[in-house]
């Protein structure tokens, strides 16, 4: 095993102060065997905590998420979480109804209207199949003008569904983790730093040994895959430290590490090349309401009518598509919080993963497009006041279907955390609990995870 529980002293490094890294230090610090007088725990960030995709996301939370072997988990701990820190107050954290809508958007020459870009699905939509007729409309979701609603179905009530103020609940989580004890750096990392150890290879990349070759394998898992990961090098390695950048002073600083954990998103693959990890741009708006909405979190499909092209539009916007490309309809989610409303689009992959998420573009025309889209069928969001425009990156495994990626990479010392996608919010509280028993107790204890071993794949 990568790690195993024993009482030696134990310096833990976490990479990456997004919501996973952040939650893992929080439940680190809660573990039975952490001592504060005996373990140290480092969390180094490049930018700021929350700074990506943790901090601009939806904050979805369902328990028909995915994957099944960790949502049920999850979803508990964001309710305990709550209860024990307050989180109604401090993160927004409350129950909410999801539903699918389709509506007849208002005709554009009446709202100042864009072009519609494909992309890609975030991943979200994975229940229920098509949209009815305009009946069982639920009466408190009177934010949509009714005369435009074509049909809703119920995809999950409060009992199966939740909310978080992404941003608030990091920053809240690395707080409380602070105060037991962990550090935090700003600064980047560079590099793992690795020396070879004594013993067979074979223990270092064998899978866990429980697993069975009658176990259910990952269905995107593949005989190369499956190949690569029961092969071995014939020296076993082991992280030793990390080097990273101060991010005030740029001095180059070099961190003891016994146990280094890889959270660092769609960055991941820059630190740690093996892992199959990219990223998935996908932008957002936030709008304040005329008034507060009722707590509904909506996956739409928005029919868009013909439409003269707009001359509000600027001439690289209008030369851009032609009206014959303007796809027939657009699937904005929409995510009303206690004192605004949040929506983002497909994903792109237009423009490469920069070097920190301070170095996110923002493509003001698609967060012009989503405000378009969403007050075609809302007064209140029409005549509402738009208070924010970001872009982030979403961590996604390149091997289609399969992902998180949590555990032992088969480098001593070395855990890997990323490949959430969409649905990270939902599960970091899962991600931090396994992680801390991966590194106190030598095994995970509260889940099965074998189907997201990361040595499967790399």
């Amino acid at each position: 095993m990568t790690v195993t529980k024993n009482p030696e002293k134990k310096n833990i490094i976490i990479i990456g102060g997004g919501i996973i890294g952040c939650t893992t230090a929080y439940y680190l610090t809660r573990h039975p065997s952490y001592d504060p007088q005996l373990h140290t725990i480092t969390l180094l960030e490049a930018t700021r905590i929350a700074g990506g995709a943790s901090g601009k996301a939806g904050g979805l939370l369902a328990i028909w998420a995915y994957p099944n072997n960790i949502v049920p988990l999850s979803f508990k701990l964001h309710e305990d979480l709550a209860k024990e820190h307050n989180g109604a107050e401090v993160w927004g954290y409350r129950r909410v109804t999801c539903g699918g809508l389709e509506a007849e958007g208002t005709d554009w020459s009446e709202v100042d209207g864009s072009h519609i870009q494909k992309g890609h699905p975030l991943g979200k939509r994975t229940k229920g199949g098509a949209i009815g007729k305009a009946k069982g409309v639920p009466q408190d979701l009177d934010w949509i003008v009714p005369e435009q609603i074509k049909g809703y179905e119920e995809i999950g009530d409060t009992k199966a569904t939740a909310q978080v103020h992404p941003y608030h609940f990091t920053t809240t989580m690395i707080q409380l983790a602070e105060e037991k004890g962990v550090k935090v750096i700003y600064g980047s990392v560079t590099e793992l730093n690795y020396e070879d150890v004594p013993g067979n290879s074979q223990q270092a990349t064998s899978f866990p040994s429980d697993y069975q070759d009658s176990d259910p394998p990952s269905p995107t898992l593949s005989s190369t895959s499956l190949s690569s990961a029961s092969s071995f090098s014939p020296r076993r390695k082991a992280v030793n430290s990390v080097v990273y950048v101060d991010r005030d002073s740029r001095q180059v600083h070099t961190l003891p590490a016994t146990t280094t954990i890889l959270a660092a998103g769609p960055w991941t693959a820059k630190l740690y090349a093996s892992a199959p990890i990219s990223g998935l741009r996908a932008h957002s708006v936030t709008i304040t309401p005329t008034e507060p909405v009722s707590a509904y979190a909506l996956f739409t499909k928005i029919t868009i009518p013909p439409r003269p092209r707009s001359p509000f539009l600027s001439s690289s916007r209008s030369r851009s598509r032609s009206p014959v490309d303007l796809p027939a309809f657009a699937s904005p989610e929409i995510y009303a919080r206690p004192n605004e409303i949040y929506v983002c689009g497909e994903g792109d992959m237009d423009v490469g993963l920069p070097a920190t998420t301070a170095d996110v573009q923002v493509d003001e025309v698609r967060c012009d497009e989503l405000i378009s889209q969403v007050a075609s069928i809302s007064n209140h969001i029409r005549n509402g006041i738009v208070t924010r425009k970001q872009a982030c990156y979403l961590p996604i495994v390149n091997i289609g279907g399969l992902g998180p990626l949590i555990g032992e990479t088969g480098i001593e010392g070395l855990l890997l955390a990323s490949g959430h996608s969409c649905w990270g919010i939902n599960n970091a509280p899962a991600t931090g609990v396994i992680l801390s028993e991966i590194v106190f107790d030598g095994k995970a204890k509260s889940a099965d995870i074998r189907s997201m071993d990361p040595r499967r794949v790399i």
